[in-house]
């Protein structure tokens, strides 16, 4: 008997595929039982039914992506014993090869990590690699990592086992039931309408429509920017002999993976240069669909892939299979509330891993929506991480075809996507570029990642793991900082402008620290959420009593605006303006900076009378500009707010004055090597929603008895009164001078395993790779210990010794900031 569509519901997810019934799944498990699903076309009709149905980890570079990976092998694992339909899945395991010395050294970095993670993979020779592995071509490889708890399962079973278990959990699902309408009041989803014009109220709406998302969302206003595009595999006739048990095999070179499938073969490609679908827009009708297959384009790429298992040419081909994926910009999916929409949340662009990833995102949105706090660390998943600029047609239609090769390809630390660039240009790019630097891309801005002695000489040679050409020019940039002075363009770094009768209210109730000081005042400070998980680490500077700067980086642009938004009080007055666009940064830091800064202005820039955390107008050349004494290199130096129109000429001037001090331009690379040397923090990077301040070693900046408290504040009291933690983020420095570190490296005390690195870079003051981690041990972690203990850091397989601390390894004292 047909379902009648309710008019209200608690929580109504749009999508009936792998995301949109995990997360009805999941929202049952946690007592949430009037939900309702709504599926334009069957459940699986979008994307879901012809997904690959690989179950298998890849390089996971995080925890999060730990996390949600193994919840959802263990889940598909273990479903069928709950909902009584199977998901067909089975442990074949899963083989990762490398053919070079890169992607091996890669591969050794990481298996630790991700064994320490719940994930157990191992290197074995290329013998064993193999005989695992025996149709394969695998003469040229040094090593395999083997995963045999991975392995495959069928999507469509998956889907309809998850859906039957929401089902038992009391949520209802509606096929044919197509959603047209977010509906919207006063900035706040409402509930849903759909095609044949029937409305459902809801407390929750949340977008799961895979590459229908982007289109519906844009009605609602909601910027959700993924791209679909064809995504292929070939499937063999029979070959005999071949194992139903053959593990699944991934190899970078050929950007192919291979498992078997109904006695043949499939080669799934995950070529570079793939094809966008749809620009503008995917077809409401399209369901269980198939794309035309391109055998011109895509037949270089099935010659590579069948260079792996040459013998599967001697059998014919029983499918060549085109059907759409969608792929975000950063191949990073989007989830979490959508900055434009209260009670709206998203979980789509999943990048083709909906089958891999959709349980632990499921799970992830799920305890979000029910809790209010995300459960794992979802700084580089969350949707308000985004502009608009990258949901344009023109955007993704030149970003498109670079994120399948991407994804599979060899990756190095400090490599940058290579197409849609130029979006985010401060208007010192050119003056840069002549200068000789070389742009990375961070957020769609071009950030000078380091200068070469020529715009010639910019280029990197080969991207490495270890050293490159571009690291004695750098170590040049670190010396000057050092040494002399050095100016950084940090145009990319979000400002926003808080002014209003309430604006000191709404900061304070954000902020750990105290922000109600006096004008000129610079405040660094934390926001944490009410379990006392960060949200933010910013400077908050107060101009005047009704006005405020907040400065923080270009990761945390639109969540620090969101968050900001979201606390504004119904009877409060904030006006908060975006003023990033024009503000020029321009940081000058140096034991000389006061040197350079006294020759092109006549403010008194002494330590009197412009102390440290000080915020001033001052003159430079025929020029006012805002000047912060902050640093996060840990130098004298100030922070120039200039406005753009007078940014070159302030630029030329200070570069011109700078020449008999040794002025050089520093680019990111040393912007970290200096900051880690400092040990200095970076929500997004070494610090996130799951960390604290008080374990963080930044207690310094929590003030539990300010008044009014503060978001948070007696959840951070509760960790505070705990005493001494046994969890405290340490520095670390390599005794060794050779290898470098760059973030995940496990940390060992006294011989037993405590933790990871997060981020790590070259100190060339210090002499040695330095890197800042979590150390976790079963009593408090004292500074005894801390001091005493013999440390080492697993690179690559191999323990180097370490030195650790709880205070900055450079400059403990801070003489050098407040000189």
């Amino acid at each position: 008997m047909p379902q009648t569509l309710p008019s209200h519901a608690q929580t109504v997810i749009i999508g009936g595929g792998s995301i949109g019934c995990n997360t009805a799944y999941h929202l049952t498990k946690l007592g949430m039982t009037d939900v309702v699903v709504l599926e334009r076309d069957q459940l699986t009709s979008g994307t879901t039914w012809h997904a690959a149905g690989l179950i298998v980890a890849g390089l996971l570079k995080s925890e999060a992506e730990c996390e949600i990976y193994t919840h959802g092998r263990d889940l598909y694992a273990r479903l069928e014993q709950e909902t009584g339909l199977p998901t067909g899945f089975r442990d074949v395991g899963y083989l990762q090869i490398a053919s070079n010395a890169e992607r091996l050294h890669e591969m050794r970095r990481l298996a630790p990590f991700m064994r320490r993670h719940g994930i157990n993979i191992h290197e074995i020779s290329p013998q064993e690699t193999a005989a695992l592995f025996p149709i394969g071509d695998l003469s040229d490889i040094l090593a395999g990592f083997y995963i045999p708890e991975d392995g495959r399962a069928n999507p469509v079973d998956v889907t309809m086992s998850l859906a039957k278990g929401a089902r038992m959990g009391g949520a209802r699902i509606f096929e044919n039931t197509a959603v047209t309408e977010i509906l919207v009041e006063n900035g706040t989803a409402t509930g849903v309408r759909t095609a044949t014009g029937e409305t459902i109220t809801a407390e929750t709406v949340v977008v799961c429509g895979g590459m229908w998302s982007r289109q519906l969302g844009a009605k609602a206003g909601i910027n959700l920017p993924l791209q679909a595009a064809e995504h292929y595999y070939l499937i063999t006739e029979k070959i005999a002999g071949l194992s139903r048990d053959l593990p699944v095999l991934e190899d970078p070179s050929t950007y192919t993976y291979y498992r078997e499938e109904v006695g043949g073969l499939m080669l799934g490609l995950f070529e570079p240069g793939a094809a966008p679908w749809k620009l503008d827009g995917i077809p409401e009708d399209f369901a269980f669909g198939e794309i035309e297959p391109d055998w011109d384009r895509v037949g270089p790429h099935l010659e590579r892939a069948y260079s792996r298992v040459p013998s599967a040419l001697n059998v014919g081909v029983r499918k060549l299979f085109c059907g759409p994926e969608s792929f975000t910009p950063d191949l990073a999916p989007l989830v979490g509330p959508t900055p434009e929409l209260r009670n709206c949340y998203v979980a789509c662009g999943m990048n083709s891993l909906g089958i891999l990833n959709g349980a632990g995102t499921g799970k992830v949105l799920a305890q979000w929506i029910v809790d209010g706090v995300p459960p794992v660390d979802v700084t580089a998943i969350n949707v308000n991480r985004f502009t608009k600029n990258e949901a344009t047609r023109a955007f993704r239609r030149d970003r498109g075809p670079e994120l399948l090769g991407k994804m599979f390809g060899q990756h190095y630390h400090n490599e940058s996507f290579r197409t849609a660039r130029n979006v985010k240009r401060s208007v010192l790019h050119d003056r840069l570029k002549a200068a000789g630097a070389w742009f990375g891309e961070s957020h769609s801005w071009e950030l000078p990642d380091w200068f070469a002695p020529t715009p010639e000489q910019a280029q990197v040679e080969r991207y490495s793991w270890f050293r490159q050409n571009w690291f004695d020019w750098h170590a040049a940039e670190h010396r000057a900082a050092r040494e002399d002075v050095i100016l950084m363009d940090m145009s990319s770094m979000s400002k926003f402008s808080i002014e209003g009768r309430d604006a000191c209210a709404l900061l304070s109730r954000l902020s750990c620290n105290d922000v109600d000081v006096e004008p000129g005042r610079v405040t660094y400070t934390a926001w944490v959420n009410e379990r006392g998980g960060f949200e933010a680490d910013l400077t908050v500077t107060r101009l005047a009593a009704d006005k405020y700067v907040v400065v923080v980086g270009e990761n945390s642009h639109g969540h620090t605006e969101m968050r900001m938004r979201r606390h504004i009080g119904a009877d409060e007055c904030v006006v908060i303006t975006d003023i990033t666009p024009g503000i020029t940064q321009i940081n000058i830091h140096g034991p000389k900076a006061r040197l350079l800064m006294e020759k092109v202005s006549s403010a008194d820039l002494s330590n009197d009378a412009f102390p440290f955390m000080t915020a001033q107008e001052i003159d430079v050349g025929y020029f006012n500009v805002l000047a912060l004494r902050v640093t996060y290199v840990g130098e004298l130096g100030w922070e120039l707010h200039v406005p753009s129109l007078h940014a070159v000429q302030v630029y030329d001037l200070l570069m011109a004055a700078g020449q008999e001090f040794g002025l050089r331009n520093a680019g990111m690379q040393t912007l970290g090597s200096l900051r880690l040397e400092k040990a200095y923090r970076d929500f997004g990077v070494d610090i996130d929603n799951t960390d604290n301040p008080i374990e963080a070693g930044l207690g310094f900046a929590v003030k539990l008895d300010k008044p009014g408290g503060f978001i948070g504040r007696d959840a951070l009291a509760a960790i505070k009164a705990q005493g001494v933690p046994k969890t405290r983020m340490l520095q670390f420095l390599l005794k060794d001078p050779e290898p470098l570190l760059y973030g995940n490296e496990l940390i060992y005390l006294n011989g037993q395993e405590v933790g990871h690195l997060q981020v790590g870079a070259y100190g060339h003051t210090l002499g040695g790779a330095v890197a800042i981690g979590f150390a976790e041990t079963d009593a408090p972690l004292t500074a005894e210990i801390v001091d005493t203990g013999d440390w080492e850091i697993d690179v690559a397989g191999e323990r180097i010794k370490a030195v650790a601390s709880l205070k900055p390894l450079f400059d403990p004292k801070m003489e050098r900031v407040k000189c």
